[in-house]
């Protein structure tokens, strides 16, 4: 416990994230001050950077927005290793228990979300009109169509576009957003999941909406309340006056104001590189979502999804309780506090709810909602998700015995540290280090492990798949869904429908608490005397 609460009090003053650190490794544990401050300290922390730069040091460091995507440093002393799994040894369960049949590759990890058939119980995004999925959006999706799940284009794409063209202060052409789609349909089988819409106050302004609708022939669009790593409107970083002035135009909230000279002079001079553009936050009204919906579903959308941040739990209430009226097919809560784009650092540390804690309050509320005979959509948990046994507990703890509330897990990050390196490795052979070079080649076509596999099944056609997709697929295929075999072939279930509660035990008497998992000291406490006596 000392070291934690050492790294919870070096983050307030030192952080990787804004690029400051502090001169002496001993910081106060209330303030992340070095315990004795000097003039002379030739280091930037926190609170030096911002004595320079103000607003700037909000937000991760402006030089890497477009190719990083960030997440907070706080640790909430609540995450996915408290909570362990429990083999199994006896028996199969959605196989015959049979030694020669019940291997791992035969595990069934299909799920359905929505209506929509996954491969895999995954979904990626969103990825909006921040830079870095606009310039990774061909690996991501082309990656997701290869794997079989849901992508989903965030919010204020139409708007940031610059080749958008309006019919009446609507959206009637925007060639961003089609790249987006077609590129996903480029190598979707039409089967297996599909690409969402996203939609904020202002793209609903637009009528992104409705152009995605009747002009792109989207199934699913999905309304935004928030994010796990920001409880505001997203924002992105404007490096050209010009820019900054369009999208003041289009309604945008861009700070400095882009038009006063004096700011405009500020910017020739240097004194800051870049605006900010700003969302406007929503207010929802049941009521008012409620209508929505239905307009929604008049206007020809198959699938409605909602997607929504860590809140406090009384939100989590009513978004279950709106979700639910309104007949949605699915909701996706965003546990704190990480993401793609410029989220303000402390939003990310000190905002929201811890992602177990948050599916704890998620699935009380979809009990009841059951219990009640009222609907209850299907549910997606996001919010720092990167491997298989995070993806297992999170889906086992969703299910009381009547398979499982937690139809699929949301990876943000993770999806875009894969095609950012793979893209890295794949376009210059002096990137790659030397000590990967030895083992595994220097040759795309040697180090990703699915090329076989994708040749075999794409012929011609592989020639057309970015190498980001190959290595999307590959984390997501190969290590994400092979792991979840593995995993789950270990707890003796054969079905994703089939892990439960029983198959987890917490490993703190916090976490037993908040989630009802048993702790692991009482797990088949009681079965000793009937097995041995």
């Amino acid at each position: 416990m000392p070291e934690r609460v050492q790294r919870n009090s070096s983050y307030l003053n030192e952080k990787s994230l804004t690029g400051t650190r502090t001169r002496v490794r001993d910081v106060s544990p209330s303030s992340g001050l070095c315990s004795l401050c000097i003039k002379e300290c030739p280091f930037i922390c926190d609170v030096s950077l911002s004595a320079f730069r103000g607003r700037e040091a909000l937000y991760p460091d402006p030089r890497y927005f477009g190719h990083s995507t960030a997440g907070g440093l706080k640790d909430g002393y609540f995450d996915w290793s408290q909570i362990n799994i429990l083999p199994a040894l006896i028996g199969a369960q959605g196989i015959e228990a049979d030694s020669d049949k019940a291997i791992f590759p035969k595990v069934d990890i299909k799920s359905n979300v929505g209506g929509i058939s996954l491969k895999l119980p995954i979904v990626i995004g969103a990825y909006g009109s921040t830079e870095v999925g606009r310039v990774n959006w061909e690996g991501l999706a082309i990656g997701a169509a290869l794997s079989g799940i849901i992508i989903t284009v965030g919010e204020n794409v139409c708007g940031v576009d610059p080749g958008i063209k309006f019919q009446k202060g609507k959206v009637s052409y925007s060639p961003e957003l089609k790249r987006r789609v077609d590129l996903f349909r480029k190598f979707w089988d039409g089967k297996n999941g599909d690409i969402v819409v996203q939609t904020n106050v202002e793209d609903q302004r637009l009528g992104q909406d409705i152009y995605a609708l009747s002009n792109l022939e989207i199934n699913i669009i999905e309304r935004k309340w928030g994010q796990g790593a920001k409880a505001i409107g997203g924002e992105i970083r404007l490096w050209s006056i010009e820019k900054a002035i369009m999208l003041k135009k289009r309604g945008y909230i861009v700070i400095p104001d882009p038009e006063d000279k004096k700011v405009q002079e500020a910017f020739r001079a240097g004194v800051f590189r870049s605006f900010e553009r700003h969302s406007r936050v929503g207010m929802p009204k049941e009521k008012d979502f409620v209508e929505d919906i239905e307009w929604l579903r008049d206007q020809g959308a198959k699938q409605i999804f909602l997607k929504t941040g860590a809140y406090r739990p009384a939100a989590v209430a009513f978004t279950m309780k709106v979700a639910s009226e309104a007949g949605i097919e699915a909701v996706t809560f965003d546990g704190a506090g990480g993401g793609t784009g410029m989220s303000p650092e402390p939003h990310m540390n000190e905002m929201g709810t811890p992602t177990i804690l948050l599916e704890a309050q998620v699935l009380k509320c979809a009990q009841i909602l059951k219990k009640k005979g009222r609907h209850v959509p299907d549910l997606i948990i996001a919010g720092g998700f990167i491997n298989e046994s995070q993806l297992f507990k999170a889906i086992a703890m969703s299910n009381f015995g009547e398979g499982p509330y937690i139809k699929a897990v949301l990876m943000g990050r993770s999806p875009i540290t894969a095609t950012m390196k793979a893209t890295y490795f794949t376009e210059d052979p002096k990137n790659i280090p030397k000590t990967f070079k030895d083992r595994f080649g220097e040759e795309p076509e040697q180090f990703f492990i699915a090329t076989p596999d994708l040749k075999a099944k794409y012929g011609e056609r592989f020639k057309e798949i970015p190498w980001a997709a190959v290595g999307l697929y590959s984390y997501l295929s190969e290590r994400v869904g092979v792991g979840l075999q593995q995993l789950m072939a270990g707890a003796r279930k054969w079905r994703l429908d089939l892990i439960d509660r029983s198959d987890i035990a917490s490993l703190t008497e916090r976490t037993a608490k908040a989630t009802g998992i048993t702790l692991i000291e009482d797990v088949d406490k009681d079965v000793f005397e009937s097995i041995l006596g």
